[in-house]
């Protein structure tokens, strides 16, 4: 058979499909809100699988309906204004790459919806009539009714504001009392590695908010700018780096009526806070909010993320009781949708660590062992939904009860691949990868009663991984070989291309846009690798600890056993001919590689690769190597910096000259250092991205270029 060396430039590529269906994300149906009744649907998709342009959809009565088009918003609307700095800001911390209508909020029975529009405050009810214009004060960012939906809240200059959702009585909840204040938005921190975008929550009466003030004065600040525009000023940009100061955030509770109370939080940890080389107990992240039933729930964590209290907050007086203490040696793991109160009042938060997975507690009872709890989806009265794992290379759905029942957890999926859900009434909505596709479909009852449409278009290139379990750690793997290699083809160049870092996985049975990436690798004349090893999610909090001090070396070492345990079962994988490829993480990964093992990895793609580890977030960083002023050896021991000298080996580096999140300080630093050590290598920086790549032409041809580059360096 005639090996498929296309090199992708037609319209059947698949660099040029996967840049223009934005890695296969356009046309696929999320951000599921069902009603409280079961009957409505609501979520967000763009038209189809090249279209970019988000629009709102309904599910009602086993049919599909658009709510709201922009295409046609704007059409009505000859001055529409443009995308606020905040809601840019939002989207980039939520790795958004599509446009139009990309995220919306509801009243409590789903009747009243409201997004933004560049910039402008859009409302449509779902029992009938068009999308309609509410005047603003200015451009809005994250509105969300009232749960009574008589009120719309939204985000303005930085100030949390109000307006009746007929458009009148617009007027400030609360201004910032300096440029560097801001209320009902999310910090970077909270944002980018807690998981927390919002920054405001109604009560459920509707007459009252709680809201987070925000002060960045103590941040060091960045300047982005863009060399390929040397003209337009830089955007200043507060960004918290390891050991420096994080931006003061507080918590108040803001009357509809007038008047605010502060939230009194506590400030630190008290003597059960555990001890450590580097010990800082008190109380700098919000990591959850909410306003639910029993009253606001909030959760705070220390500095040093040793530390966890879930807090019951008095709306009357703004004081706080603890309702629950977490601890642990190395951090305290926040679980997404934890800590939640059901409607008994049950506390639902992770269970404290303890053998080889990570359980839920329900009310005070403990899932049984042996189930690993990714994240808690929701609730309907006292019946907790979550996903959870058996194996770790599949994720399920699953629901308990609190009482008794919490011991003998329900499991809803049954076909293997990575499950999802939301739920309301009796109704849940399963959104479900495999390695056939993706589909959406509408339980009620137990029962399917629909599917909602998935657009998304199917890869020219089809994976056949094959899955693995490799060494003596099983390491979880998948092995794709091009289609058209036969058994006396001859040797295979080696690449691997993980990611191997915390809160990802990769090794999972679903089409998905980096199996179908590894396998056009594959269909070019590679051997493709892709192992999930120690720091990755699914295998207890034991495994994804063991990197604490250390972020390189059980890393590497389980990929080179991977390796070696594959080359051992696959003779034709070449290992005199070995490359690893990556972005961010696993970018990093794949520099250290060829410094550290030149006689195991011959070349390697670094993309986005976070080389100086004092340059990242104070959360993402202090939670693996502690502070730096503290622990120097730990961050001297992960610098990319000081092993520049050791380079033998090709390698290209690429990066985004607009990230704002790895900045391209890491990527220029590293190069002097090369540099300055006399080592060749090739830089490749990517004029106005940021850390994902959406250009199209950028994305589809950094693939060839990736392609030709290790082809050339493993001499194939």
């Amino acid at each position: 058979m005639t090996p498929d060396r296309s090199d992708g430039t037609g319209p059947g590529g698949l660099p040029l499909q996967s840049a223009r269906t934005r890695r296969f994300s356009l046309g696929v149906p999320r951000q599921f809100t069902v009603s409280p009744d079961g009957e409505r649907v609501l979520f967000t998709r763009t038209a189809g699988g090249t279209d970019p342009v988000g629009r709102l959809w309904l599910y009602e009565d086993g049919a599909e309906r658009m709510l709201a088009d922009p295409a046609a918003v704007r059409r009505d609307r000859a001055d529409g204004g443009e995308v606020p700095q905040e809601e840019l800001v939002r989207r980039e911390r939520a790795r958004e790459t599509s446009s139009g209508i990309v995220s919306y909020a509801t009243d409590a029975d789903v009747r009243l919806v409201v997004f933004a529009l560049d910039g402008e405050l859009w409302a449509v009810r779902t029992d009938g009539g068009t999308p309609h214009r509410i005047a603003t004060a200015g451009a809005v960012t994250d509105p969300r009714p009232s749960p009574d939906g008589t009120l719309i809240a939204y985000v303005c200059g930085g100030a949390l504001r109000i307006v009746r959702s007929d458009g009148t009585d617009d007027r400030a909840a609360v201004t910032p009392e300096e440029e560097h204040v801001t209320y009902g938005l999310s910090d970077h921190v909270s944002a980018e590695s807690l998981g927390r975008s919002r920054g405001y929550w109604w009560s459920p009466a509707g007459d009252a908010l709680l809201v987070a003030r925000v002060d960045t004065a103590m941040v060091q600040r960045r300047y982005l700018s863009d060399p390929a525009d040397p003209e337009r000023r830089p955007r200043v940009v507060p960004y918290p780096a390891a050991g420096t100061p994080n931006a003061e955030v507080s918590l108040h509770l803001v009357q509809v009526a007038g008047g605010r109370i502060a939230v009194r939080l506590p400030v630190a940890a008290g003597a059960d806070h555990p001890a450590g080389t580097w010990t800082d107990p008190r109380f700098e992240y919000v990591a959850t909010a909410g306003w639910d039933t029993h009253g606001p729930l909030v959760s705070v964590q220390s500095r040093d993320q040793r530390s966890v209290h879930v807090l019951a907050v008095d709306p009357a007086t703004g004081g706080t009781r603890v309702l629950h203490r977490a601890h642990d040696p190395a951090w305290v793991a926040l679980r997404a949708g934890t800590p939640r109160r059901l409607a008994s009042g049950a506390l639902v938060v992770p269970a404290q660590p303890g053998g080889d997975t990570q359980g839920l507690e329900v009310g005070g009872r403990a899932t049984p062992p042996g189930l690993e709890v990714r994240e808690v989806l929701g609730a309907v009265g006292d019946r907790v939904f979550f996903t959870a794992s058996e194996e770790p290379t599949e994720i399920h759905v699953w629901s308990c009860a609190a009482g008794s029942s919490a011991d003998a957890p329900e499991r809803l999926t049954g076909e293997r691949g990575v499950h999802t859900a939301a739920v309301g009434g009796t109704t849940v909505v399963l959104d479900s990868r495999t390695p056939d596709g993706q589909t959406v479909t509408v339980v009620r009852n137990g029962a399917p009663v629909g599917r909602i449409a998935v657009l998304a278009e199917t890869p020219v290139v089809t994976p056949r991984p094959l899955a693995l379990s490799l060494g003596v750690r099983e390491l979880r793997s998948s092995l794709y070989l091009p289609s058209w290699h036969r058994q006396g083809d001859g040797p295979l160049p080696v690449l691997l291309s993980p990611y191997a870092g915390h809160g990802l996985q990769l090794v999972l049975p679903v089409r998905s846009w980096w199996a179908a990436t590894a396998q056009w690798f594959a269909e070019q004349g590679f051997a493709v690798l892709v192992t999930d090893g120690r720091g990755t999610p699914g295998r207890g909090e034991a495994w994804e600890k063991s990197v604490r001090g250390d972020r390189l070396t059980a890393v590497l070492e389980d990929q080179i056993d991977a390796l070696h345990a594959a080359a051992a079962r696959y003779p034709q994988l070449d290992l005199g001919r070995v490359a690893m490829r990556g972005w961010s993480f696993s970018g990093y990964l794949a520099a250290a590689a060829v410094l550290r093992h030149p006689e195991v990895f011959h070349a390697a793609v670094a993309g986005a690769a976070p080389a100086d580890r004092r340059l990242y977030d104070t959360h993402w960083e202090e939670r693996f190597l502690g502070h730096p002023d503290v622990e120097p050896e730990a961050y001297e021991r992960n610098s990319l910096l000081s092993e520049a000298h050791r380079l033998t080996r090709p390698l290209m580096l690429v990066h985004g000259l607009a990230d704002d999140n790895v900045a391209v300080a890491h990527m220029l630093r590293f190069s002097a250092a090369l540099l300055a050590a006399g080592r060749s290598h090739t830089v490749l920086p990517l004029s106005g991205s940021g850390h994902l790549v959406t250009q199209e032409e950028t994305a589809s041809n950094l693939l060839l270029l990736e392609r030709d580059f290790l082809a050339k360096s493993l001499g194939r």
